[in-house]
């Protein structure tokens, strides 16, 4: 393409070729979450010249800003579904299993599947994605049911995404990763509804007084790390640059939301933000 380095270009390339192997007729769906990784899909393929049909699963689970990855659809000229899922009564959710995981997205791509119809159905997972030392059942689910992964496939990581959905104008390349709201339970403990929406009310919270006061969007995560004990977690780069104020500003912001459930909420760095649970319980 025009105006792009060779670097991109090639990666692009490599990129169509994963495309015209899943969808020669140019058309398929892509599982939608509105976060980069399916961002970048759906920009990049568009501007590759496929039409891309994007799916969007929503329910109590669902982190981050749906408003805002609809918003981003809609005005790129995206056309979007929206299905309501329910996965908290699928066994392996319920009990909260290590394969959480792994029973959430086999409902989850399986109910895609079915609404996909006789399109191809792919997802935004990466290149680096399934990298050693990293537990990801959800990708046994992924394999099971034949989805295909153009991204890990063209072997576009997440260092390359970025980098293409800068250099090719789309909006928000830096976007900031907004897992699933069920990873943010321990092993072990049944996730509720009124606790999820307790977690995402705050959090989004949290992004409003970010905005307030001028700061920077940054990477943290709320957990509930035990019965009545929540925590919000910063990786290290952040918590080492945040003022005892900002800290306190932010605890406030998330005490407001329910001031009983969070009464003793108490915020903490760490060198590693992913995969807390699975450290902590020895899977990795």
């Amino acid at each position: 393409m025009e105006g792009l380095s060779n670097e991109a270009n090639g990666l692009l390339e490599q990129l169509r070729k994963a495309l015209e192997d899943v969808a020669p007729q140019g058309r398929f769906a892509i599982a939608y979450s509105g976060g980069l990784d399916s961002r970048f899909l759906s920009h990049a393929s568009k501007l590759l010249g496929f039409t891309p049909t994007l799916l969007h699963v929503t329910g109590s689970h669902v982190g981050g800003n749906e408003e805002e990855g609809y918003r981003w659809a809609r005005e790129n000229g995206f056309e979007i579904r929206t299905l309501e899922l329910d996965p908290l009564n699928v066994p392996e959710v319920h009990d909260g299993t290590k394969y959480r995981c792994y029973g959430c997205k086999k409902a989850v791509f399986t109910a895609l599947l079915k609404e996909a119809g006789d399109l191809p159905l792919c997802d935004g997972t990466n290149h680096t994605d399934g990298e050693a030392g990293v537990w990801r059942p959800g990708m046994i689910a992924l394999k099971e049911l034949g989805i295909h992964s153009p991204l890990a496939v063209a072997e576009l990581g997440k260092p390359e995404i970025h980098r293409l959905a800068a250099e090719t104008g789309m909006e928000r390349p830096d976007q900031l990763p907004e897992p699933c709201l069920l990873t943010r339970f321990p092993y072990g403990m049944t996730p509720t509804e009124p606790v999820l929406q307790r977690l995402k009310k705050a959090e989004e919270a949290i992004r409003k007084t970010l905005e307030a006061e001028g700061m920077e969007a940054m990477t943290y995560r709320l957990r509930i790390v035990s019965e009545g004990h929540p925590e919000i977690h910063f990786d290290l780069a952040t918590w080492t640059h945040l003022t005892d104020r900002e800290k306190s500003v932010i605890r406030e912001a998330v005490v407001k939301t329910d001031p009983e459930f969070f009464s003793n909420i108490s915020l903490r760095g760490m060198e590693k933000l992913s995969g807390y649970f699975d450290r902590v319980s020895g899977i990795v």
